[in-house]
């Protein structure tokens, strides 16, 4: 817990962009998590700078948080401070068809740019929920494309707070739905992509028929965190689970999605207990099937509740 002191000086920090013991199950996308210790909102880098300094100073852990997607905040909340960037959404269209988008920015604001401004390469992210800091950090994408595959360079912030730091090319450690290399701590602020001309109804096109994919294939009107786990090579995780007769399989408030087995979606009273026992489940039973264990790609986060 944060002593009384230690919130005056956030909020000293932080005027009116700091809220304290605020339930996570209003920022995560699975609408379930306990109480954070407190969600800073900044408004500007410099007071940014000026958070990540006093958490840096008086030993407050912190972390950051974009849409609250992929993220799975447990029932007994996070002891610590939370970032939402949410606020950080500068775009625009630079030099040699580069587009530069700050982490805050949702899907639909970046491809509806893009559209308007005849720029081809993100289509598609189209559908991929979260924002531009996830899509990152995630290295999302579907089979044929990965945001490594159109990044050009990001910004970051160090942990102290002191220096934001220009990584290009060589120097980014995409993965299989990672990127690495980037100090625990850092705040992840933008990135430039290296796109391509393109008339706005090719693009329109393209997004479309991604977006009538999607909707066709995964469960989007319903409260998930987007894939639960990641694939095994050789396989996907929702055919492994699927074909260990789980899908549909639901535990309390959560349940393995009907439409598509790797994600787990969420309705009414819902725990993350519920949730992560599906987790649990889903593993268990591919594992006895198959002898493979199903790694998450859900980041779970916070504390077990008493």
């Amino acid at each position: 817990m944060i002593d009384v002191e230690t919130r005056k000086g956030l909020q000293k920090v932080m005027e009116e962009g700091v809220i304290f013991d605020i339930p996570m199950s209003r920022h995560t996308s699975l609408r379930v998590g306990g109480p954070a210790d407190a969600m800073a909102l900044p408004r500007s880098r410099e007071q940014l700078s000026e958070l990540l300094r006093f958490c840096d100073e008086h030993n407050l852990d912190q972390f950051v948080i974009g849409g609250g997607f992929n993220t799975l905040v447990l029932d007994g909340g996070v002891e610590a401070v939370v970032i939402s960037l949410a606020r950080f959404r500068e775009l625009r269209r630079e030099p040699g068809n580069q587009l530069y988008a700050e982490v805050g920015l949702p899907h639909h604001r970046v491809t509806k740019f893009c559209t308007q401004e005849g720029l081809s390469g993100l289509e598609f992210g189209v559908g991929i929920p979260g924002s531009v800091g996830g899509w990152l950090m995630m290295n999302a994408g579907i089979s044929t494309r990965e945001m490594k595959d159109v990044v050009t360079s990001i910004e970051v912030m160090d942990p102290s707070g002191k220096e934001v730091h220009e990584l290009k090319g060589d120097q980014l450690q995409f993965s299989y739905r990672s990127l690495c290399g980037i100090p625990a701590g850092s705040a992840l602020l933008a990135a430039r992509f290296q796109l391509q001309e393109a008339s706005p109804e090719e693009i329109l096109a393209e997004t479309r028929r991604l977006t009538e994919q999607r909707s066709t294939t995964q469960p989007v009107n319903r409260p998930s965190c987007g894939s639960v786990f990641q694939n095994p090579p050789g396989t996907t995780a929702g055919q492994l689970i699927d074909e260990a007769g789980l899908k549909g399989f639901h535990i309390g408030g959560a349940q393995i999605s009907d439409i598509h087995a790797n994600f787990i979606v969420t309705e009414g009273e819902v725990q993350a207990t519920d949730v992560l026992s599906l987790i649990t489940k889903a593993q268990e039973e591919v594992e006895k099937r198959t002898g493979i264990h199903l790694q998450p790609e859900v980041r779970i986060v916070g504390r077990t509740a008493e």
